[in-house]
């Protein structure tokens, strides 16, 4: 993170109703330091906060842009790695504002993200429009309309309520709300053949936790990471143990440098942004989404009234 001091001025400026959650569809270096900057120029201008979290080649480059402005830079690359993580961060700094408008601008897709990592990012841009209703936050999100590949522009028209093309903002007419693009809903891949598969309940959560570790180590995994993952496996079995009358079923598989655990049982879900928000001194359980989502790469979570699978992948490092 960059941190330039801010400002001692503190004037309130009118924002139009409605833009507060937009699409910057952007070509070239050029385009995207100047969408930004007339997104954060009323901010600049009032002394209220701004906060900026993109890949760090992108930092970079608004930093040398707005040297000397009250800007907090963040790589999104690290902050964003799982894009469950981010609500929660904004959340934080909205936290620190106490009640300041906050400007924000993230970039959660970018090229060179997998397919499930876009997935699992967009299915954050449509839960900005539950999260934050009424707060006092205004949100950019740019997007490479050189880089990206036409769905993912498709799938940002739906998820935002206002776009930005060539310096015109209108209306989305795609706007779908916190309604998730369907490609967020699509079933999951079949884990491979020689995937192992553990059925588990109370009396052997042992079991869990020792068939993680197991595959940790034979991937050459560092010890760090392997705590890390066998905790958060852990919690999802006992969350799974304590909601999901029955018990579930643990599946372990690696690829190259990567490990891939997945839980599935008959329960559902219901919050959408469950594990997107932290819990609360006084939570009586349903921690593990959270915990596995701050631990561990990318999470993927499908549920319906059929059941829920959770797959989790972390980085052999």
């Amino acid at each position: 993170m960059t941190t330039i001091t801010p400002g001692d001025k503190q004037v309130r400026h009118p924002v139009e109703a409605g833009e507060m959650h937009l699409a910057l569809f952007y070509s070239g270096e050029s385009e995207y330091v100047a969408g930004v900057g007339r997104f954060i120029a009323p901010a600049l201008e009032a002394g209220e906060p701004v906060a900026i979290a993109v890949p760090r080649p992108k930092a970079e480059l608004l930093s040398d842009s707005f040297e000397g402005h009250p800007i907090e830079l963040f790589d999104m690359v690290e902050l964003g790695r799982n894009p469950a993580r981010i609500i929660p961060a904004v959340e934080g700094m909205l936290a620190r504002r106490q009640g300041s408008l906050l400007h924000y601008v993230g970039e959660p897709i970018w090229a060179g993200r997998s397919n499930e990592e876009i997935r699992e990012a967009t299915k954050h841009e449509a839960l900005i429009n539950l999260a934050w209703p009424g707060a006092h936050i205004r949100v950019l999100c740019p997007y490479d309309a050189d880089a990206l590949d036409p769905y993912v522009l498709v799938d940002a028209e739906r998820t935002h309520p206002h776009l930005i093309r060539h310096g015109v903002t209108s209306p989305s007419d795609s706007y779908a709300g916190a309604e998730l693009p369907l490609g967020c809903e699509e079933r999951l891949s079949e884990p491979p053949e020689e995937a192992l598969t553990l059925p588990f309940g109370l009396p052997n959560l042992y079991a869990v936790r020792s068939l993680v570790k197991w595959t940790a180590d034979q991937a050459g995994m560092s010890r760090s990471r392997t705590e890390d993952l066998v905790l958060g496996i852990n919690e999802l079995a006992a969350n799974t143990i304590r909601h999901a009358h029955g018990g579930g079923l643990l599946r372990v598989w690696r690829v190259p440098g990567r490990v891939i655990c997945q839980v599935e049982d008959h329960g559902h879900i219901h919050d959408p942004l469950a594990g997107r928000r932290a819990p609360t001194l006084d939570a009586e359980g349903g921690v593990g989404l959270w915990t596995v989502n701050q631990l561990c790469d990318l999470v993927e979570v499908r549920t319906n009234d059929d059941g829920t699978t959770i797959r989790v992948h972390t980085t052999v490092v």
